[in-house]
């Protein structure tokens, strides 16, 4: 794996990870890890909301190791920048200016004859990947889509905002993983969800615990949720994994329809026996999908 800082903490290892102020005051700078063969992304990976880019790092080394994938943080998250806007519009423009950048390098041979990188989208990472699909189909070849969180309703996610903002952070780590493990990761492994601690949660100045993300950026984008989901260009293969066990669902009726409508035959709908977390729970499985979409 290698990374590229390219905004987010100037020091990370030093500056206290949480606090606003220790970010870079750029918008449309990602930290983006790499894994696989060295040159352009074959795969370009988008975590969920609270998320990072190396939460992909399990699924990438053990069941991808043959393919070179981008993995950013998003803006707000991570070691990305934590400036806003923070919009899917803001993240597709950044996300679009790191695939630009890598068919403008030397080494475009191992991309496919078909234009464009597969692109996966975890719950927020989906909505993100249909709008990069739509402002910019010369960049995407085809879409998986992790039990996407798309065109959702407002007032769920005010109920979503409000709570996170009353309960920002955690007393504990070991209160941070009963939260997880008892909620959409309660399926997997202990091990990643150790790693997963290990990784995106540090200190807060007040004592207390909470996820490397910054919290306003994360208002913003409970309100991204609820607007009108984009479409991909016709012709564009997309399979969406539903995960059976999420509840209340993010999958809805509507955006499948939609999905199957614009694409018809390079639509493919599949249930997974899980809960939110697809690619952490049935890592094997996901990995299959991708594959199978990657020329």
């Amino acid at each position: 794996m290698t990374t590229e800082h390219h905004g987010g903490p100037t020091n990370p290892a030093r500056l206290p990870a949480g606090s606003i102020d220790a970010v870079a005051s750029t918008t449309d700078a990602l930290n983006t890890y790499r894994y696989g063969p060295a040159g352009p992304a074959q795969i370009l990976a988008i975590h969920g909301l609270t998320g990072h880019g190396r939460r992909w790092e399990p699924l990438a080394d053990r069941h991808l190791p043959e393919f070179a994938i981008a993995a950013p943080d998003l803006l707000g998250h991570g070691r990305s920048s934590w400036a806003a806007p923070w919009t899917i519009d803001a993240n597709v423009a950044a996300l679009a200016a790191i695939l630009d950048a890598d068919s403008a390098g030397p080494s475009p041979s191992r991309r496919s004859a078909r234009p464009g990188v597969t692109v996966v989208g975890h719950s927020f990472g989906g909505a993100v990947a249909l709008s990069l699909a739509q402002a910019r189909p010369d960049l995407v070849a085809a879409l998986v889509l992790l039990d996407p969180a798309v065109g959702l309703d407002g007032a769920w996610m005010r109920e979503i905002a409000d709570s996170m903002l009353a309960s920002p952070d955690y007393t504990d780590r070991a209160e941070a993983r009963n939260e997880k493990v008892t909620g959409s990761w309660a399926d997997v492994p202990a091990a990643d969800v150790d790693a997963e601690l290990d990784e995106h949660l540090v200190a807060h100045a007040n004592g207390r615990v909470g996820w490397r993300i910054s919290t306003p950026a994360m208002m913003s984008y409970w309100s991204e949720l609820a607007r009108p989901f984009a479409l991909p260009r016709e012709g564009t293969p997309t399979s969406l994994i539903r995960a059976t066990r999420t509840d209340p669902p993010y999958v809805s009726d509507e955006v499948v329809s939609a999905l199957d409508a614009r694409l018809g035959a390079d639509f493919t709908l599949l249930d997974f026996d899980c809960d939110h977390m697809v690619a952490q729970s049935k890592p094997a499985e996901t990995a299959a999908v991708i594959r199978g979409h990657v020329g």
